[in-house]
């Protein structure tokens, strides 16, 4: 079955305008063009459509978004990683959503607000089982206890320094510096040290290596850090999420390369 750009610009919520553009730019092609002109969509064309649309509400710009749909993953596995993404922000916006209309009840009733219900939905602990899976519960216990033993103004103060640190990476990559020069291996650097800074990591265990050689030397750890730091910047280019924090997925893919000439070179 063959839908119409109308008929799908409807479905989608999109426009007709917005169809064409996708065309003329090679990002979203019509399945076939009738005899009178008209565009038409099959099924396949409508799962990219769906695919570009998830990304751009991840906030990739079009030509991440081409980077991403361009690398070959198949459509079904990565469809199904932006299934289990939105699942999981739909349990938190929904414990969200309970919990602020748990303060508005609480306020309009005059009754004492319970601060445990409050922030059900905000916190951090939604990564919990994700990070788990890559490094281990032992990972996420330290790196969850890290985060609750800080105050707010320090909670404040990483944030920022982790948004600029993003938004420094994304500068560099739209710049068009090589990834292997001066102020790119500094930006790695940094992210270096900034991953140090979390415990649990396989940075931090690096930043502070056990004194029992029986169990782990020197090369052991700079081995594990070295893959640690690769193994990141590949997810930061195949998990749209990551890529999302350096400009798309361009940007990532500067990122990765970065800090795997920096491995390489440093550690």
């Amino acid at each position: 079955m063959d839908w119409s750009v109308q008929q799908i610009a409807t479905l989608a919520g999109t426009t007709s305008r917005t169809l064409r553009h996708y065309d003329d730019i090679g990002l979203l092609k019509p399945s076939r063009t009738g005899n009178n002109g008209y565009r038409y969509y099959g099924q396949d064309a409508l799962v990219r459509l769906q695919r570009i649309l998830l990304l751009r509400d991840l906030g990739l710009g079009l030509p991440a978004i081409a980077d991403v749909l361009g690398n070959g993953a198949d459509a079904e596995h990565a469809l199904g990683l932006h299934l289990e993404w939105l699942q999981q922000e739909q349990d938190r916006l929904g414990r969200q959503i309970a919990a602020v209309r748990h303060t508005i009840g609480a306020l309009q009733e005059g009754e004492k607000i319970m601060a445990e219900k409050m922030f059900d939905g905000f916190d951090h602990t939604r990564y919990r089982e994700e990070v788990q899976q890559r490094w281990g519960k032992d990972a996420y216990a330290a790196g969850d206890a890290w985060w609750r033993g800080m105050g707010t103004e320090e909670k404040t103060a990483w944030a920022e320094k982790s948004r600029q640190l993003g938004a420094d990476w994304t500068a560099a990559a739209q710049s068009g510096i090589p990834a292997g020069s001066a102020p790119a291996q500094e930006l790695a650097r940094r992210h270096v040290e900034w991953l140090r800074a979390i415990p649990g990591t396989p940075a931090a265990r690096s930043a502070t290596p056990s004194t029992d050689r029986s169990t782990t030397t020197s090369a052991d750890a700079a081995s594990e850090m070295k893959g640690y730091v690769t193994g990141l910047g590949e997810m930061y280019v195949a998990d749209p999420r990551f890529a999302a924090n350096y400009g798309g997925a361009a940007g990532a893919a500067f990122v990765r390369d970065a800090l795997r000439i920096y491995a390489e070179a440093q550690l």
